[in-house]
């Protein structure tokens, strides 16, 4: 894969949150936070009207994007992220990023990336920087 700084990554899209996935995670997170999946907590807490995504999963969104952009998982070297908002039930999101350095370490070629989720037609809910393995160090880097 020939990978340059400046290019863009391929964008992760999720049609809409599940509301129901958002209950499954929470128990298997054993997250005991009502706000996951009773509207009527968000409500009373001023936070809404909608159950309130988990973090993890926000995150996933986003080591998804980079996974199938880079050949797997298992290239994950390095993720660091700041959660900046909420994303609740129904909302459509755009997992994206941007390359911002591409270098030669330990035989394996590294891409260095700002990485961001969006929530359409509103603000980043998510931003960070992630380095993945992008190919052997005898490739070329541009």
């Amino acid at each position: 894969m020939e990978v340059t700084v400046g290019a863009r990554l391929p964008e992760w899209r999720v049609s809409a949150v599940s509301a129901e996935k958002m209950k499954t995670t929470a128990a298997l997170l054993a997250d005991p936070n009502p706000i996951h999946w009773d509207a009527e907590v968000v409500r009373v807490l001023g936070m809404g009207e909608r159950p309130i995504n988990q973090g993890p999963l926000n995150m996933a969104y986003v080591l998804n994007m980079l996974a199938a952009w880079s050949g797997g998982h298992d290239r994950l070297r390095r993720f660091r992220v700041r959660f900046r908002g909420n994303v609740f039930a129904g909302d459509e999101l755009s997992a994206g990023g941007v390359v911002t350095g591409v270098r030669a370490e330990a035989g394996i070629t590294l891409a260095d990336c700002d990485v961001s989720l969006d929530v359409a037609g509103g603000a980043t809910v998510l931003s960070g920087t992630a380095t993945v393995v992008v190919g052997p160090a005898n490739e070329e880097i541009t």
